[in-house]
């Protein structure tokens, strides 16, 4: 039993009896005396818990003066030190996902309620963003302001008319969309919306949209079944309907590090005799695959599709006609 459901049995069990003696509590919690005396002092210190020791009647008991209902209350969360600095942590790790720190500023009454929990130091917070740091690469910079209208626009479900930069053509193009969910992938925000323009349903990079109105248009909904069978199949952010399946071999040496990744939901890995290890996952566009593939240079073998063995050799070439090698 852990500190926050000792706390919890406390409170139980001096509410059901009205007096208990000591050692019911201590064979109850299954602790020593030294940690009974340290959870009572917890509730009364820190929680004002209006628990005394009533000698007369040889137990505990809340104090008649008080009205345990207005003055003490349980709260809704009770987390032990521990707990309390993993949700410190993640605090941090929310406050840190975007450069603009948007969800920042919804967290901060629960961080005072921690710090208070806490009760180990002032700064305890700031600890955490001391010794834990958060290195975000290829992170994007994005306008707060953007963010913020699409996800007004997603929540009350109305369309947006977007002025969006495609990076890879150079070309600026505008539309209305229907927002239909954002996803965080590899520190940057993607935007899935049925595009009107095209009829269609399109990924859309959040840092790349120059202009955002939102219109009091009620928005296109599409199913989440539909959602995921166009754009959540294949591996990485680009979507498609036709999928073929990625088989690559790593070498022994890369193969240690590669079986405990997680490349796609659907992947499927194994060892062989030699200790490679080979695997498997569906995808419906190369482009970002290809990148992943190349990072590992010769470790990583492409065993099929053709097509994909296609893309990486023509890669490779284009590679070593712009950067040729020079001998000394």
């Amino acid at each position: 039993m852990n500190r926050t459901e000792r706390l919890y049995r406390i409170d139980q069990i001096i509410s059901e009896r009205g007096v208990v003696n000591r050692q019911d509590l201590l064979d109850a919690l299954e602790v020593s005396l030294a940690t009974l005396k340290r959870d009572l002092e917890y509730l009364r210190e820190r929680l004002n818990a209006p628990i005394v020791w009533d000698r007369e009647a040889g137990g505990y008991r809340f104090s008649r003066g008080q009205q345990v209902g207005a003055q003490y209350e349980l709260p809704g969360l009770w987390f032990s030190d521990r707990e309390i600095h993993a949700l410190l942590t993640m605090q941090h790790l929310l406050a840190n996902l975007d450069p603009g720190g948007i969800l920042a500023p919804h967290v901060q009454p629960l961080m005072a309620r921690l710090n208070a929990l806490l009760g180990t130091a002032d700064d305890a917070a700031e600890e955490v963003r001391r010794r834990v740091l958060i290195v975000g690469i290829g992170k994007r910079a994005m306008k707060l302001d953007h963010f913020e209208h699409i996800g007004s626009a997603l929540l009350r479900r109305k369309r947006l008319n977007i002025r969006y930069y495609a990076r890879g053509k150079g070309e600026e193009s505008e539309r209305d969309i229907s927002p239909q969910r954002l996803v965080h992938y590899r520190e940057n925000w993607y935007l899935d919306a049925w595009c009107h323009l095209r009829n269609d349903l399109r990924n859309f990079a959040v840092d790349s949209i120059r202009h955002v109105e939102l219109l009091e248009r009620p928005a296109k909904n599409v199913s989440a079944k539909t959602l995921d069978a166009i754009l959540g199949p294949g591996y990485g952010i680009f979507s498609g309907r036709k999928l073929q399946t990625a088989r690559l071999r790593f070498t022994p040496e890369r193969a240690r590090w590669v079986a405990t990744e997680h490349w796609h939901p659907k992947q499927r890995g194994h060892f062989d005799d030699a200790g490679h290890y080979l695997l498997e996952f569906p995808y419906a566009d190369h482009r970002e695959l290809l990148m992943d593939i190349l990072k590992h240079g010769r470790h990583c073998e492409v065993l099929g599709p053709e097509s994909l063995q296609e893309a990486v050799a023509t890669e490779l070439s284009a590679a070593l006609t712009q950067y040729p090698t020079t001998s000394r």
